[in-house]
């Protein structure tokens, strides 16, 4: 079987991209297209680079508008015969043509349990309310943000002790299990939206 092709989409440093890249050297569901970054100096470009990944960059200043910078983004990944979309840490936007150009072809991860903490500052919201579990959400995207329908949740509780390092770098543990995982089902159709 051929495997399905997917373009990762990263800002900083690509640590999901790496746990994905190295799932998919394993497994034949999947390999990776194309990494697409929207800031020329992000780390996860090298790291693509040494992993022998494409890598193409879509500045997200040289667009006046987010649905110039998201057609320019999808005309990449379409460019590169991919079939699914896989947001790792990219912090755009993208416009509701996104949604449009690749329906239900669209995976995120986010560092909360989903609806809670909706948001760039999940991890942070968490601990400043006080709540004693937090977690990770996978989810296809619709044209709202950080919504869609839940492919899988985990939980991780939040110790008396934790700060935003100590918690984020224990979310990160289990995205870096999990996200792999569900991408390679989700796109082999082993896993349907909730």
């Amino acid at each position: 079987m051929t495997p399905t092709r997917i373009a990762v989409l990263i800002s900083g440093s690509g640590s999901n991209m790496v746990a994905i890249a190295t799932y998919g050297a394993d497994h034949s569901d999947f390999e990776i297209g194309i990494v697409i970054s929207d800031r020329p100096d992000a780390p996860g470009l090298v790291k693509a680079s040494a992993m022998g990944l494409r890598t193409h960059v879509v500045d997200w200043k040289e667009f006046d508008d987010r649905g110039e910078f998201t057609a320019a983004v999808c005309d990449v990944i379409e460019a590169n015969r991919c079939e699914f979309v896989v947001l790792a840490g990219f912090m755009r936007i993208l416009a509701p043509g996104a949604v449009e150009r690749f329906p239900d072809r669209i995976l995120n991860i986010h560092p909360s349990l989903l609806p809670s903490f909706p948001g760039a500052h999940a991890v942070e919201e968490a601990l400043d309310h006080g709540v004693r579990v937090t977690g990770v959400t996978i989810h296809v995207v619709d044209e709202l943000v950080d919504h869609g329908p839940i492919l899988a949740q985990e939980a991780v509780t939040i110790d008396p002790g934790d700060d935003v390092e100590s918690l984020h770098t224990r979310i990160q543990a289990i995205e870096h299990r999990l996200y792999p995982r569900v991408v390679a089902e989700y796109v082999t159709g082993a896993v349907e939206q909730r």
